[in-house]
């Protein structure tokens, strides 16, 4: 059965869950009444964090232009530009037993496409969440769903994979940032 996770809450993935490695990381939401003339774009990244809470190298952000990381470890399973319909509207899966050795978070994110050309943030955002499932069982591990405490954040870092003594861990983050992708990318050392 699923856990059901607060703002903040961790829990420890591979400690339940003997010989997990294969996940997939579902992101979805739904969009308020908007009529700004512009499609509303949601897009799941992924950054591949080194200690320091940087990303060692731009190959490690991957996102719709980076779809896979080198080792595996990280795909991006392609960019849904409209996010109708229920259930996921992007999905990342992750391999933990390629993730590299110098990599202890994978910080999971949503942006908006464009956001201040189209004049949308995340308060015109509701349902939104993440999960994580077992991708060999079809079970889902976990579950968080975002408030809707945001309003003129254009960025979300939803939740984490992170490695504490050996084991996955999952942290439910739901913090927002101001100035989209670009000030996401400067935040966890992307070159932009």
């Amino acid at each position: 059965m699923a856990v059901t996770l607060s703002k903040g809450q961790k829990v420890n993935l591979t400690k339940d869950n003997p010989g997990l490695s294969k996940l997939l990381v579902g992101l979805g939401w739904d969009v308020n009444k908007y009529r700004g003339g512009y499609d509303f774009d949601l897009d799941a990244s992924a950054f591949m964090l080194g200690s320091n809470g940087k990303v060692p190298s731009d190959a490690e952000f991957v996102f719709y232009h980076n779809l896979k990381h080198s080792s595996g470890s990280v795909v991006h399973m392609g960019d849904n530009l409209t996010g109708e319909g229920e259930g996921d509207d992007e999905e990342i899966k992750i391999d933990l037993s390629k993730v590299p050795a110098n990599i202890q978070r994978i910080a999971f994110t949503v942006t908006i496409y464009d956001a201040d050309k189209r004049n949308q943030n995340f308060g015109q955002v509701s349902n939104s969440f993440i999960r994580v499932v077992d991708e060999v069982k079809g079970a889902e591990l976990l579950r968080y769903d975002l408030g809707e405490e945001f309003s003129l954040e254009t960025a979300v870092v939803v939740g984490e994979l992170y490695r504490n003594n050996n084991e996955w861990k999952f942290n439910a983050i739901g913090a927002g940032f101001k100035g989209g992708l670009r000030e996401l990318c400067l935040n966890f050392g992307v070159n932009v």
